[in-house]
C-alpha cells in the first residue's frame, strides 16, 4: 500500500439502497457489479471503509424508533422517512456477522479477494467499548459487562438498565456526553471480555485489511477508571493496555493489517505507541473550520513525529458535510490542505459531488440530492493531482510566506509547503482567507538545480517559470483570491 494513502468511507447500506435503484435490481456486497468497485480504484483511493456491515441490533433499532431526538434529525434528512429507513446505530452491533440485508456467508471474504485484485483493501469497524443493549452476551456472560449496585443504578438511572432483574448493566459512554442507550459498557479490567474481544478482532482480521476503530481511546486502563472506577472499584486494573495484547494478536497473523484509531484528547501519541498506524486529526479539523491560517500553521509546524501518522479529514459520518460547516469556497479550501499534507487521507461518500444533507447513522435510504458540478470537477482535479508519488513517496516540508511588498500583511493567510521526489517538485500554497492574499515563498529546487523549472497548477492549468539563476533558492510569488489554492507540479526542465 501507498504511503500517505487515500480512504473512502461509504455508508455500507445507504450504498447498497442506492445501487439497488440504479441497477433495477435488489444488490447485496456479493452481487454489487465489479464496475462499481473499479470506478473507485480508479478515483485513487487505496483504501475503503465500508462503514456499518456488522449485524445491527433489534433493541438498538427500537431505541432509535422512539427516540425523540433522533426522530426529529431523520425528518430534517430525510422528510419522507418511514419506520423501515430506520435500521438502528451500526455502532451498537448484535453480531460481528454480515448484516443479512447486505449479503450471506463468505461475501466478505469474497469482497476482498475482488477489491485485492483492483489494488483495493478493505476496512471495517470495530467497536470496543460497547456492544448493543441485547447483544447475547449480556444475558450469557454478565460479568463481561460494568455492572452496578442498586444504588449506582438510583443515583443514575439514565446510566444503567436491567435486562433482567437485579442486574444494572451500564450503557456504553464517553464521559463528556450522555450514555448511547442501545449499548452495553463492557469492563476491560475483565480478563474474560478482553479474551472475548480480542477473539472477534481476529475474526474481523480474517475478511478485511484493516478496521478503524470506534471511539479507541475509552479502551485505555486510565480513562476507563476514569468513567467506570467508582463502579468497578474493587477490580484489579491489568498491567498491561488491551490494545497492546490486541494489536499483538492480529499482527502475528497478518503484519501489514492496518489500524486506525478514532481517537480525542491528546491520546493520539499514546494509541501511536502502542501500535496504531494512524489516528484522527480532530484538531486540524477544528482550526480548519473554526480558526485561521496562523493557528493551522502553527499547528502544522509542532506535528513532529505524529505528522505523517494521523488521518485528516473535513467530513465523516461523524461531522457535519463539509458545506454544510465550512461553506462551499472554504471548504474547497481545506480540503486541499488535507489532501495534501502526509498522513492517511479520509475523504466521505458524497464529498466529492457536494452534498450538504448529513445523514443520521441510523437512517438507510439517503435523501436525493443533486450533484454539485464544480464540486465534482474541483475533486477531479484535486485527487488527480495528490494521486501521484511525488505526494505519497516524497518529502514533505512547510513553508513560510514573506510580505510581497513592505507594509502588505496578507502573507499570513498563506499556507505553503513543498513534496520533492527524486528531482520532481511540488508547491502547494492555499489563501486560507475570505480576502485576497499576496506574498513570497523561498523554494530550494530539487538536486540543486539553477537551470529553469516549468511548474503547471494541476488546479488551473496555470504555467509559471522557476530557476534560471546561479542559485537554486528561488522565490515563487502567490497572488490569490478569498479561499483559492495552487497546486504546481514540475513539468520538465527547459
Amino acid at each position: 500500500m501507498r504511503l500517505h494513502p487515500h480512504l473512502l468511507e461509504v455508508n455500507a447500506r445507504v450504498l447498497i439502497e442506492r445501487l439497488s435503484q440504479k441497477h433495477g435490481q435488489r444488490l447485496t456486497l456479493g452481487t454489487v457489479p465489479e464496475e462499481e468497485w473499479r470506478g473507485v480504484a480508479r478515483q485513487g483511493f487505496d483504501l475503503l471503509w465500508l462503514m456499518g456491515v456488522w449485524q445491527r441490533s433489534p433493541g438498538a433499532r427500537q431505541e432509535a424508533l422512539a427516540h425523540q431526538d433522533l426522530r426529529r434529525s431523520y425528518g430534517d434528512a430525510l422528510p419522507d422517512w418511514k419506520d423501515e429507513d430506520v435500521a438502528g446505530s451500526p455502532y451498537a452491533i448484535y453480531t460481528y456477522a454480515l448484516d443479512p440485508a447486505l449479503g450471506g456467508e463468505g461475501d466478505l471474504a469474497e469482497l476482498r479477494s475482488k477489491l485485492r485484485r483492483l489494488g483495493l483493501r478493505l476496512i471495517l469497524d470495530f467497536v470496543p467499548n460497547h456492544v448493543a443493549l441485547d447483544h447475547p452476551w449480556v444475558t450469557a456472560h454478565p460479568d463481561r459487562f460494568v455492572c452496578g449496585s442498586e444504588e449506582d443504578a438510583r443515583m443514575h438511572p439514565d446510566w444503567f438498565y436491567s435486562p433482567y432483574p437485579s442486574v444494572h448493566v451500564a450503557h456504553g459512554k464517553d464521559p463528556n456526553f450522555p450514555p448511547w442507550t442501545d449499548t452495553a459498557q463492557v469492563n476491560f479490567f475483565s480478563r474474560e471480555m478482553r479474551h472475548a474481544l480480542v477473539d472477534v478482532l481476529m475474526r474481523v482480521a480474517h475478511v478485511a485489511d484493516g478496521i478503524r476503530c470506534d471511539m479507541a481511546m475509552l479502551a485505555l486502563n486510565d480513562v476507563f477508571r476514569g468513567v467506570w472506577g467508582w463502579v468497578v472499584k474493587d477490580a484489579a486494573q491489568p498491567s498491561e493496555e488491551f490494545w497492546t495484547e490486541a494489536i499483538q494478536r492480529v499482527r502475528q497473523a497478518d503484519p501489514e493489517f492496518l489500524f486506525l484509531a478514532e481517537a480525542y484528547w491528546g491520546l493520539e501519541s499514546q494509541l501511536i505507541n502502542l501500535g496504531f498506524d494512524y489516528t484522527y486529526d480532530k484538531t486540524l479539523y477544528d482550526r480548519l473550520r473554526d480558526s485561521n491560517a496562523a493557528d493551522v500553521r502553527q499547528y502544522l509546524g509542532g506535528g513532529g513525529h505524529l505528522l505523517d501518522r494521523q488521518a485528516r479529514f473535513i467530513e465523516n459520518h461523524d461531522e457535519l458535510r463539509a458545506p454544510a460547516a465550512f461553506g462551499r469556497a472554504r471548504a474547497r479550501a481545506a480540503a486541499v490542505v488535507f489532501a495534501t499534507l502526509p498522513g492517511l487521507r479520509l475523504f466521505h461518500d458524497g464529498q466529492l459531488t457536494g452534498r450538504r444533507i448529513r445523514l443520521p447513522i441510523q437512517l438507510i435510504r439517503e435523501p436525493s440530492e443533486p450533484s454539485d458540478a464544480e464540486t465534482a470537477e474541483f475533486y477531479d482535479r484535486l485527487l488527480s493531482a495528490c494521486g501521484v508519488a511525488l505526494f505519497h513517496e516524497g518529502e514533505w516540508r512547510l513553508l513560510e510566506a514573506a510580505p510581497a511588498w513592505d507594509g502588505n500583511e496578507s502573507h499570513q493567510s498563506l499556507l505553503a509547503w513543498s513534496w520533492q521526489r527524486s528531482g520532481e517538485l511540488g508547491i502547494v500554497v492555499v489563501n486560507y482567507s475570505p480576502s485576497p492574499a499576496q506574498g513570497r515563498i523561498e523554494i530550494t529546487l530539487p538536486d540543486d538545480r539553477t537551470q529553469q523549472v516549468s511548474l503547471r497548477d494541476e488546479l488551473t492549468g496555470e504555467i509559471r517559470l522557476l530557476g534560471g539563476r546561479e542559485s537554486s533558492r528561488q522565490t515563487l510569488y502567490a497572488e490569490l483570491g478569498p479561499w483559492c489554492s495552487h497546486i504546481f507540479v514540475n513539468v520538465a526542465p527547459t
